[in-house]
């Protein structure tokens, strides 16, 4: 047996690895683009994706008369097998490529053209029978097939983080309720402000993940419109005019992604609005997540000279010279993860702004940064609920005891005593190292009744009003 396959193209011919699925034109993309040494196999649902839409385009074609049943079939078998698992290890091209991701869909179009020559029994390279192009890509060009693929992949990970953030905002939520009756100082600019309660820190912090949840759904509804039919540049050149409509209809019952067609398809074929938008929301995301992670890395400071208001879960120790110091390695790590987005979504950003005329050829770049971006973030997610926000507890003593000695308790005499006296009240407090309580007593301003009732920690964590006096 033969240990190679000569196949052919525009360039001339090749020698294929006989036991590959994957011909000529990968095998050229294997050759010309060892970029990343991250092949297209890296991201399974990006595979499925390609595999389903081939399946929806070979049982368009076959509806509409244009593709005998028999090849139909054999496309549609082979796609099922990949879409299931199989054969993954077939695409190999380098997921950044030149040539707008041609080399991605021909890489698809080889492996199920050979194995549905298999399903009909016949030997791998009988392009006669059944081709890559004329049959599995009939109706279809990269320009649609490829930014289709993407937009379902990324549709179907944005799931997966969607739940990775829920989880995290219920993490955040059970927190707030657990530290609900904790006082604390708050602050702004790193100085002290007024009370709050712990627990209302940590239920800011679920509601600003749940914003965000929001956001994503948002930005999944506009990935989700597809420019399948549009062929080469959108005016559907080489498809049956009732194919664009047809194929994105099987596309969505065969997938379960609920894509919609674009009602635009040159439009649709140039614009990379869509990611640029969703790249933007997952840099909002990332940006948010790291204020948490700093503000928890600010609250754990210490344990003994700093803040010191809670405590995170040790997972490592924290110095190969220091015994006993202990880092908030988790908070560290999402905040890597988050700048990590953040330049991700420059490269989006940039290569959106590279399009030209009736195609943007970037989209490979485009593609790798989000893929990476929704995955790191999924992950920090996960790491950060579970090996950070759910073991965290208070130190409901050191808390108290700073609103206790706290200047900001002042603010609450605003409404009675009026901001000058207030200000000389808390300017005499930081000068003697003397309570604001004690200071307002000595002088006579208020009763120790009225004190307890305007100074009390609690009453000042919600809205409440008390009226000048005369």
């Amino acid at each position: 047996m033969s240990l190679t396959r000569t196949e052919h193209d525009l360039l001339g011919e090749h020698q294929v690895p006989a036991e590959r699925y994957y011909g000529i034109q990968t095998l050229r993309a294997l050759e010309n683009y060892a970029i990343t040494g991250i092949p297209i196999s890296h991201y399974p649902h990006l595979i499925v994706s390609l595999a389903h839409i081939k399946k929806a385009a070979a049982l368009a074609n076959e509806r509409l008369g244009l593709l005998p049943s028999r090849l139909a079939q054999a496309i549609a078998q082979a796609c099922d097998e990949i879409a299931a698992g199989k054969l993954h290890d077939e695409f190999v091209v380098d997921v950044i490529q030149g040539g707008a991701g041609t080399s991605t869909n021909m890489n698809a179009n080889e492996v199920i053209a050979n194995r549905a020559l298999e399903i009909l029994g016949e030997e791998r390279g009988r392009y006669d029978i059944l081709h890559p192009l004329n049959h599995v890509n009939m109706s279809q060009s990269t320009n649609d097939v490829y930014p289709t693929a993407l937009r379902m992949t990324l549709s179907v990970e944005l799931d997966m983080l969607v739940e990775a953030m829920k989880a995290l905002q219920d993490a955040l939520r059970q927190k707030g309720v657990e530290f609900s009756d904790v006082i604390k100082m708050g602050r702004t600019q790193l100085q002290d402000a007024v009370p709050m309660t712990l627990g209302q820190e940590f239920e800011a912090y679920a509601v600003m993940v749940g914003e965000d949840v929001l956001r994503v759904g948002e930005a999944q509804q506009l990935i989700r419109e597809i420019n399948m039919g549009a062929t080469a540049i959108g005016t559907g050149l080489n498809a049956h005019p009732e194919y664009a409509a047809l194929v994105t209809e099987i596309l969505a019952q065969v997938s379960g992604v609920p894509v919609i067609a674009s009602q635009n398809l040159v439009e649709a074929t140039q614009d990379s609005g869509a990611y640029v938008q969703l790249s933007g929301v997952l840099k909002r995301v990332a940006v948010k997540l790291s204020k948490i992670c700093n503000d928890l890395r600010l609250l754990s400071s210490g344990p003994r000279a700093g803040l010191g208001e809670i405590n995170l879960p040790p997972m490592a120790p924290g110095s190969s010279i220091m015994p006993g110091k202990v880092n908030p390695v988790i908070p560290e790590v999402v905040n890597q993860v988050a700048f990590e987005v953040i330049g991700n979504d420059v490269t989006v950003t940039m290569a959106a702004e590279a399009g030209q005329l009736e195609l943007n050829a970037m989209e490979p770049v485009i593609a790798f940064n989000l893929f990476r971006s929704i995955d790191m973030l999924q992950r920090a997610c996960h790491t950060l609920r579970e090996r950070c926000i759910l073991g965290i507890t208070a130190n409901r003593e050191v808390c108290r005891r700073q609103v206790e000695n706290s200047i900001g308790l002042v603010t609450a005499l605003n409404p009675l005593l009026g901001y000058e006296k207030s200000t000389e009240i808390a300017a005499e407090a930081l000068r003697s190292g003397r309570s604001v309580y004690e200071i307002v007593l000595e002088k006579g301003y208020l009763t120790q009744e009225e004190m307890e009732e305007v100074l009390s920690p609690e009453n000042m964590t919600r809205p409440r009003y008390f009226h000048r006096r005369a």
